[in-house]
């Protein structure tokens, strides 16, 4: 009985360091990248709506596109370049140098203790994560509508929450839990099945990195198209 104690409380402190490296570890990353990406996206096309005299479309057009594809997209390859490499390149160290089969020998199931919380700490934490890609996008793109083209903070709100809806908020959460999925479980198989030494460990990196970003680009259209291409425009409340 007091092993079991020992091996639950060993299982859980692995759970919580993963979900500590994705989470905390990752977020000042995807705040910058979205800051960045929300000044860049904004910069393209604001100029086209004061064109056409249709600033009250800003703050919706930048919500649909960051809730529904931008903020999901981002966070997926940042967190592929720096929580997926690390876990394929983690495990394809311990599988080249045996240290998965010392697992075996100390009773210890490596599905259990490396693959699940890894797998589950993407899935978790990537919908969180997204969320605040999205917000610091929209605050970044007031930024730059107030600072350079003096759009008044409170039209591009107004805008935004007239196009905001749960709906939508809900998939683009889905949408980052298949991912989170799907790229947990690309990264932990590349490692697994790692042979040689340094250089299998780099070529299964470099195979993990490429194959989840493939899969990601393909899962979003897919969900794309069954989540929003049969929705009416969101703009006809405006």
């Amino acid at each position: 009985m007091f092993y079991k104690y020992i091996f639950f409380n060993f299982y859980l402190y692995n759970f919580f360091s993963q979900i500590y490296f994705v989470g905390l570890g990752s977020l000042s990353v995807i705040i910058i990248s979205a800051f960045f990406i929300g000044l860049v996206f904004s910069l393209q096309i604001i100029k086209e709506f004061l064109y056409l005299n249709a600033i009250s479309l800003v703050g919706s057009v930048l919500t649909i596109s960051f809730l529904r594809e931008l903020s999901p997209i981002l966070t997926s390859i940042i967190l592929i370049g720096k929580i997926g490499s690390y876990f394929t390149a983690e495990l394809a160290t311990m599988k080249v140098t045996e240290q998965i089969d010392a697992l075996y020998i100390l009773g210890i199931n490596p599905i259990n203790y490396l693959i699940l919380p890894r797998i589950t700490a993407l899935i978790l934490m990537l919908p969180i994560l997204n969320l605040f890609s999205f917000i610091t996008s929209l605050f970044s793109s007031a930024f730059i509508c107030f600072m350079l083209y003096s759009i008044d903070p409170k039209i591009f709100f107004e805008s935004v929450f007239y196009t905001l809806s749960n709906i939508d908020i809900f998939k683009s959460c889905i949408k980052t839990i298949v991912f989170g999925f799907f790229i947990g479980l690309i990264s932990c198989i590349w490692g697994l099945i790692t042979k040689g030494g340094a250089k299998g460990v780099g070529l299964s990196t470099t195979s993990s990195v490429v194959t989840s970003l493939l899969c990601v680009f393909i899962l979003d259209f897919i969900l794309s198209y069954y989540m929003f291409d049969k929705l009416d425009s969101s703009l006809k409340i405006l």
